[in-house]
């Protein structure tokens, strides 16, 4: 139990580190519209779109983060049902965070679930790319905690559980 409580604070603290910033202007811009990334408005649309201008094996890759962007919110959904963690901003003091807040559970952070989960089919078929997508990801991350919804554990699970599903998809399609 010690060592959980252990893990737990530290994980507090690096939380605050990166949410202490959350009145820089610059920083503001930033993480308060590359979060919309992992929306599902932003996510949805940018897979269909690929769907529709893409071709020959592009378009198969679309398909895979179609079919990834899909599968992976079924464990999102029931992770997020059966273990209710409460968001940051809920736990914890002193945690800055944006008006009309998220208002369910924390664990897995599905923003960063989804971009992953498309982001990743397109690293494998041209790993080059990896060079732009990854970092955008790791923004999407980064901003959830930033804007004090998500601990720290919430995004790299997420961008593990949509990294997993979006390997699978592109191997199942490819």
């Amino acid at each position: 139990m010690r060592v959980l409580l252990t893990i737990y604070d530290f994980e507090c603290r690096l939380f605050q580190l990166v949410n202490n910033h959350f009145e820089n202007k610059h920083l503001n811009l930033l993480f308060r519209n590359i979060t919309h990334m992992g929306g599902a408005t932003f996510t949805i649309l940018t897979v269909l779109s690929l769907i529709i201008f893409s071709s020959n094996d592009a378009r198969i890759v679309a398909l895979a983060c179609a079919l990834s962007l899909s599968i992976s919110h079924l464990p999102v959904f029931l992770i997020k049902k059966f273990y209710p963690r409460k968001r940051p901003y809920l736990a914890l003091k002193s945690v800055r965070f944006p008006s009309n807040p998220l208002r369910d559970h924390s664990f897995p952070s599905g923003h960063t679930t989804a971009i992953f989960s498309i982001l990743i089919p397109y690293i494998l078929y041209l790993p080059s790319l990896s060079l732009v997508l990854i970092p955008i990801g790791l923004l999407v991350g980064i901003s959830r905690v930033y804007l004090g919804l998500h601990y720290p554990s919430d995004v790299m699970a997420g961008g593990l559980l949509g990294s997993m599903v979006g390997g699978v998809c592109f191997t199942l399609l490819m």
